[in-house]
């Protein structure tokens, strides 16, 4: 796989660029952190909002990270990178518990708490997996110009990516909150919890299973 994409003439390679930021912006704990985020207000474009917000955060951290890994051959150890990852759950599980202790939703647009809010998880996200984009972005090209082209493309992907989900969870969301009076706040409870749940199965996943809170880590960047 590697040898067939650092064949690819340039432009190529910031196409899957692209199409790797499209792809990035779906896992798993991205659509959860950010459908539990927009969960807080019952208009579409307050939501999109709150996605574009994420988004613009995940790709500062991880351009300026990758960056650093690609261009100053910055080492990132194990027990450091399961530490970046761990901070994913904790943010997980405070959006969470905040979407769960709320009383109200935030009304037609987002106020700065929430955009901090977003921004910040995307800051964690953005940290946590830069290390893994950095490393595909060594296979991929050689030459260091490209791969921080390759960086902003696949940021934009990621950007790109986020809003559209955001965009396909917050219609059912809002249509739910709007059809019924209970909606609001089970919509709130609901994503909040499972934001909650996530955060911990990722907590002890990282914290044991990888052994950042043992003796020997094991950390493979993803």
């Amino acid at each position: 796989m590697t040898q067939v994409v650092s064949s690819l003439p340039p432009l190529a390679l910031l196409w899957l660029g692209l199409a790797l930021g499209l792809r990035h912006a779906a896992d798993p704990d991205h659509v959860v952190a950010v459908g539990a985020i927009g969960a807080r207000t019952r208009r579409l474009w307050p939501a999109m909002q709150l996605g574009l917000v994420w988004g613009l955060g995940h790709t500062l951290t991880l351009f300026i990270v990758a960056s650093g890994i690609i261009l100053f051959h910055w080492v990132v150890p194990p027990r450091l990178g399961l530490g970046m990852e761990f901070a994913v759950a904790v943010a997980l599980v405070i959006v969470g518990l905040s979407n769960v202790s709320a009383h109200r939703h935030e009304g037609a647009s987002p106020n700065i708490r929430s955009a901090r809010r977003a921004f910040a998880v995307g800051l964690v996200h953005g940290l946590a997996g830069s290390a893994a984009v950095a490393l595909l972005v060594v296979a991929t090209t050689p030459d260091p110009r490209w791969a921080c082209a390759y960086l902003l493309v696949f940021g934009f992907g990621t950007l790109l990516g986020m809003t559209l989900i955001t965009t396909g969870l917050a219609l059912p969301i809002i249509t739910a909150s709007r059809r019924w009076n209970v909606g609001d706040r089970v919509v709130r409870t609901s994503t909040g919890t499972l934001s909650v749940a996530m955060g911990l199965w990722l907590a002890f996943q990282i914290g044991w299973t990888d052994g950042l809170f043992l003796a020997t880590p094991l950390w493979t960047p993803r």
